[in-house]
């Protein structure tokens, strides 16, 4: 009965502390679906995550809670608990061991599920229509919804994109082919972004074809890409233009450029140069 009583006692201060302002508001509350912790695994919460905490039976601790700047939230009966930086099962001990060594609960069983990520970002740069720093919204958010973010790979941008960060304390890089991820047999991975991830587009390859074509400029080099599909891509050569009079510029790997007499099923490489002459007759 006095154990009863102290424990009435402890929610009823927080309960008083919680009405001044110490919990969300409750339009804040009930505005987002829980992610259940099952399915973010390797999650860590962070500043400014809005989290459900719930105790198996014991209704009166439940809490909705914003982690702060610090990483802490205010719960009851045991009062800060640092859960920014931890994972969803690290923050459920942190919790249940509170709880369980002041004597409140003898064998508590806490969830905790992300309501709103707020906390965690990473970094978008390069070939990308809006480059900069994303929230990650959502507690398993996907290379493709974070470039999907930024607006998309811009025109200049290559189908290879490069992740690097950390995993599990240790470096992390992976390249994606992000055709791939839609392709039918589905062979690219679509990595889930964790935070201070950075996502890096680079330039595609591109060739310049200028002289005796319909649109002259640079253009992007798709794989295995020829000569002749590189000129269509220009709209093919005007009535002066002559297949005969093709020379293609290529740097070589010393720095020194070569003029090549190309044939029509020639691959192009990155930075080739193609001049198109025009016919004598």
């Amino acid at each position: 009965m006095h154990k009863n009583n102290r424990l009435r006692a402890c929610l009823a201060v927080f309960a008083a502390a919680a009405a001044l302002g110490a919990a969300l508001p409750t339009h804040a509350q009930t505005a987002n679906a829980p992610i259940p912790a099952s399915s973010t695994p390797e999650y860590r919460l962070g500043a400014g995550d809005v989290v459900r905490i719930t105790v198996y039976q014991n209704p009166d601790l439940t809490l909705e809670t914003r982690v702060s700047e610090t990483g802490v939230v205010s719960y009851p009966l045991i009062g800060q608990v640092r859960l920014g930086g931890q994972s969803i099962s690290a923050a459920e001990r942190a919790i249940a061991d509170g709880l369980r060594n002041g004597n409140f609960v003898k064998q508590p069983q806490v969830t905790i599920a992300v309501l709103q990520v707020r906390g965690n970002q990473a970094n978008v740069l390069g070939q990308v229509n809006r480059p900069g720093r994303y929230p990650l919204e959502v507690a398993e958010m996907k290379l493709t919804d974070l470039l999907a973010m930024a607006g998309g790979t811009a025109v200049t941008g290559a189908d290879i994109v490069v992740i690097t960060g950390t995993r599990g304390g240790k470096p992390f890089r992976a390249e994606v082919d992000v055709p791939t991820i839609f392709a039918a047999q589905n062979r690219g991975e679509d990595i889930i972004i964790q935070n201070g991830d950075a996502i890096w587009v680079d330039r595609q390859p591109m060739v310049y074809i200028y002289g005796e074509v319909q649109r002259p400029g640079p253009m992007r080099l798709e794989r295995g890409m020829t000569l002749m599909q590189s000129l269509a891509t220009g709209g093919g050569l005007t009535q002066r233009g002559t297949e005969k009079g093709i020379r293609v510029h290529r740097k070589s790997a010393d720095g020194k450029v070569q003029v090549i007499t190309p044939s029509m099923d020639d691959s192009m490489r990155d930075g080739d140069v193609v001049y198109v002459r025009e016919s004598l007759f």
